[in-house]
């Protein structure tokens, strides 16, 4: 199967291509024809954002007051919609007393930086890079 990419004739638009990937973990890569890893960053993004909230993780503000606070919140956006999923339906408010919470609090970040990661492989994948 030829993927987007291996059509060198410009018509790929690389900075569009992450923009979606990040929105939706994997479609950049399903959009340029590998539909099985796509579909695997998908899956498995949105199942590690999704333990992190059961696990009672808290989705970190972005407030400049306090940088490492507003660090964890980009890096909980980072999963694109499945962070404003939960945002929209009161998801991730986190229970500080939870055994859990830390776990949470890292799934929910790991997957938001996993995606970051996923979306610029969309990127250089588009450029023609890999």
């Amino acid at each position: 199967m030829r993927s987007v990419a291996a059509d060198r004739s410009g018509s790929t638009r690389p900075y569009i291509v992450c923009v979606v990937a990040w929105v939706v973990p994997g479609a950049g890569h399903v959009w340029m024809g590998r539909r099985q890893k796509g579909l695997a960053f998908l899956v498995l993004l949105t199942i590690l954002f999704a333990s992190g909230i059961w696990l009672e993780g808290q989705l970190f503000p972005l407030d400049p007051a306090q940088p490492l606070v507003a660090l964890a919140g980009l890096a909980d956006m980072g999963v694109g919609v499945p962070y404003l999923i939960a945002k929209a339906v009161g998801a991730g408010m986190g229970r500080a007393v939870a055994v859990t919470y830390e776990y949470g609090n890292t799934f929910i970040i790991v997957a938001g930086l996993l995606n970051m990661l996923v979306a610029l492989d969309a990127f250089d994948i588009a450029k023609g890079r890999k």
